[in-house]
């Protein structure tokens, strides 16, 4: 898998973690174009971290990764070291989403990037956790990768919905703050 750069990155065998596609990442770096240098991003289900890996070659100054695969985490920590410069920080966090976002409460992310399993049970309990631990930023902004004929964009006390991009059969979904 290559990334902004044209830089390589390593991945797990078969489909235990799905990349995002090249169309949709590149989509989403399109649409948050001019808003990732200098920013924390937080990557929830970072599969082989191909996301946060982008956002440190476009300059966020610090990435958390929040992933539950062992062998997932060592490879996302292999493709972040490969990338990150001397004034960038990372951080790979290797457990369940819900149970890992609250060690994160004194922390906030300008952006969030979430790409659970499509099938599972994680979307809303994830929002819900962003917004009880306080992790988004005032001007902060959510991308929800799903796919839409299995998820729907759901309306989450704290969080507005600004917009659902759809490309095939995968969309993004935006949530910013409600007060923002």
């Amino acid at each position: 898998m290559r990334i902004y750069g044209n830089r390589l990155l390593k991945t797990l065998p078969g489909q235990n973690t799905r990349p995002t596609s090249a169309k949709v990442r590149e989509a989403l770096f399109n649409i948050w174009q001019g808003s990732i240098k200098g920013c924390n991003w937080l990557d929830i289900c970072a599969g082989n971290g191909s996301m946060g890996a982008e956002a440190l070659c476009r300059g966020a100054s610090s990435v958390f990764g929040i992933e539950k695969n062992s062998k997932a985490c060592q490879i996302i920590r292999h493709n972040w070291r490969q990338i990150a410069t001397s004034e960038q920080t990372f951080q790979v966090i290797r457990g369940d989403a819900i149970t890992k976002l609250a060690s994160l409460e004194s922390k906030q992310f300008e952006k969030i990037y979430f790409d659970p399993p499509y099938q599972s049970n994680l979307y809303k309990s994830v929002l819900n956790a962003i917004v009880v631990y306080d992790l988004l930023s005032p001007q902060g902004t959510i991308a929800v990768e799903h796919n839409p004929k299995i998820w729907q964009p759901q309306n989450i006390e704290g969080l507005i919905i600004n917009r659902t991009k759809v490309y095939g059969n995968t969309a993004l979904t935006f949530y910013s703050n409600h007060l923002s």
